[in-house]
């Protein structure tokens, strides 16, 4: 199948558009970068004084409960008017927003959020889709265990969602004979959540401090020795619960020990959507923004991933890995009302935080941001609590170079706070995007996973909690 011509004049365009506005845009930009800094912090400051009625949090609450109780007490109603209830939820949120508090900035800015999580995710969800892995050995403890680990590597290269697609159908497929739900949880664990601790690629809150002014390659300094531990830890618990699952049927099939791979040309979609994440002007001084329109260039590229990889996938290799877009409808309907209806959560979560700001420790910002990136979106979730770090110091986390300051004068309460966002999203299904794809996935390949509370209790409160606890003993408690 070749590559159509039209797909490549977009690709052309996009790099004409990058490449060639360097000397059109850049001063005009570093002059719109700072007007556009300084009316961020007016609005800020402004937006903090209407601050929103605590009763406006209620549909956040319904919305949780609902996608915690629906697929366990009414699955066949949740299924069908899931879309349509986060969609009602959000609105009311936003109806609140628009004639109550008169602010329009905060769904805007909330908005275009929500359309570069939902571009990163489909772009990735969809090129991954074209990549066909098999591995035709037979399923045991230590290879499920070096597929984790090699997936948690790889998650801060092409993202926990990348490498959580990438790898969910072949891993499901190694263990067909002898797959557990607790199989799929503790890929959610690694894979698509602890794993990308280390780099701003890795996952959404780190590549938020990266646009705000952290350093590409801090996060990797200062978390690699609280990351390694914590995946050797719950690799380990997974081996050992992995090593009591003993089929009693013995197997007849027959293994050649191969590792098949298909699909080439979707590992190079997969690389544009990788390096779009850094054209962003934050990051660029070059690169146009497209503002007053809620996306970006880097958007942009990504939504168009989404067709060109899905029109130039191999047909077979979507067919073999039952590809379908199901998964990422459901991402995009709840997210749409988890969006919109937690925005007066967070702005009242950010002015408690920064009013007990001088009372925190890294500790309590280490559970704080972790405990609320469970049920929240983590990236900003992360991004509330940086300020209100800063703001212990008498920083502002809109100037760069008071961010760069920080991580060096107080690397520990940034440490907190970046470990926290990450690994706190495998608590729960709706702690990361990619949770709920592969919660998906697995449902559709046949395999029973446990409701939202069973999700918590059996797996996250049991197993996670007493290793976040330790991680929190050794590197954070009484320090600051």
């Amino acid at each position: 199948m070749h590559l159509n011509r039209n797909y490549l004049l977009i690709i052309f365009v996009f790099t004409f558009l990058l490449f060639t506005s360097q000397n059109l845009f850049a001063d005009s930009l570093n002059s719109l970068q700072d007007t556009t800094s300084q009316v961020q912090v007016e609005q800020d400051i402004e937006h903090e004084t209407d601050l929103p009625s605590a009763l406006s949090v209620l549909p956040f609450v319904i919305l949780l409960g609902m996608i915690a109780t629906g697929p366990l007490f009414y699955h066949h109603f949740w299924e069908k008017y899931y879309p349509v209830i986060a969609i009602l939820l959000g609105l009311v949120t936003v109806f609140y927003y628009i004639f109550f508090l008169g602010d329009t900035h905060s769904l805007v800015h909330t908005a275009a959020e929500y359309l570069s999580f939902i571009a990163l995710l489909s772009s990735l969800f969809v090129a991954s889709g074209g990549i066909l892995i098999r591995v035709d050995k037979k399923s045991t403890p230590w290879l499920n265990a070096g597929i984790l680990l090699f997936g948690s590597v790889i998650a801060n290269i092409i993202g926990t969602t990348g490498a959580s697609m990438l790898l969910i159908r072949p891993f499901i497929k190694i263990n067909k004979e002898r797959i557990k739900p607790y199989h799929i949880i503790f890929f959610i664990f690694l894979v698509s959540n602890i794993g990308g601790a280390l780099t701003p690629i890795g996952d959404p809150p780190l590549f938020l401090g990266f646009l705000r002014g952290v350093e590409f390659f801090w996060v990797i300094q200062h978390v690699w020795y609280i990351w390694l531990p914590t995946i050797l830890v719950v690799t380990a618990v997974f081996i050992f619960i992995d090593s009591r699952n003993v089929s009693t049927v013995e197997s007849k099939t027959k293994y050649t020990g191969k590792i098949e791979f298909k699909g080439i040309k979707n590992v190079f979609f997969l690389l544009i959507i990788v390096i779009s994440v850094f054209i962003d002007p934050a990051v660029i001084s070059w690169v146009p923004s497209l503002s007053p329109l809620p996306i970006g260039i880097r958007e942009i590229i990504m939504f168009s991933m989404v067709i060109i990889s899905y029109k130039q996938a191999d047909e077979d290799i979507l067919r073999a890995n039952e590809f379908n877009f199901d998964p990422i409808r459901e991402v995009a309907y709840l997210f749409v009302g988890i969006f919109a209806t937690m925005i007066p959560a967070l702005q009242l979560i950010s002015h408690e935080a920064n009013l007990l700001g001088e009372k925190l420790t890294p500790g309590i910002f280490y559970w704080a941001t972790g405990i609320l990136s469970a049920f929240l979106d983590n990236a900003p979730t992360y991004l509330n609590f940086l300020s209100a770090e800063m703001g212990k110091f008498g920083m502002n986390v809109n100037i760069p170079a008071e961010v760069l300051s920080f991580e060096q004068l107080h690397p520990i309460y940034l440490s907190a706070i970046s470990v926290a966002a990450v690994f706190f999203g495998a608590m729960t299904y709706i702690g990361n995007g990619p949770n709920f794809m592969v919660k998906s996935i697995s449902e559709r390949s046949g395999i029973k996973m446990p409701s939202f509370f069973g999700y918590v209790v059996k797996y996250s409160l049991p197993i996670l909690i007493p290793i976040f606890t330790l991680v929190w003993l050794v590197f954070y408690f009484q320090k600051g």
